[in-house]
């Protein structure tokens, strides 16, 4: 399993092939009430659906994010997107916290990285 929090900078993930699950979105200027609270919350949730495979997400300061969440495949992908809390915190961030979103879902095949000694 991937990591389960936000302040972590890497997912644990497998070799490729798998899924990756691109949330790009805009904050609106009032909408921080309560996103930090979900957004935590969802980590853990997703966390606890089968097939997850960890997740990487950042913000600036201006509000634009974006989140990458890791899935062992398509029908993975499909069930976190039904699953009822889930479906309600997107709700309510249509409501309330974003601005503008955009979803991308790909299929890695491929995957490399580098870590100097300093970061190991």
């Amino acid at each position: 399993m991937g990591h389960l929090s936000l302040n972590q900078r890497f997912a644990g993930t497998p070799a490729p092939p798998y899924f990756a699950v691109i949330f790009s979105s805009t904050r609106r200027e009032n909408g921080a009430k309560g996103y930090a609270h979900a957004a935590e919350r969802m980590v853990e949730l997703a966390s606890q659906q089968p097939g997850f495979l960890g997740v990487e997400s950042s913000r600036d300061a201006e509000g634009f994010g974006i989140t990458v969440s890791y899935w062992e495949s398509e029908a993975a992908i499909a069930a976190w997107k039904h699953q009822t809390e889930h479906r309600a915190t997107r709700e309510q961030g249509r409501r309330d916290w974003y601005a503008q979103f955009e979803v991308r879902v790909c299929k890695v095949e491929r995957a490399y990285g580098f870590v100097t000694r300093e970061a190991a």
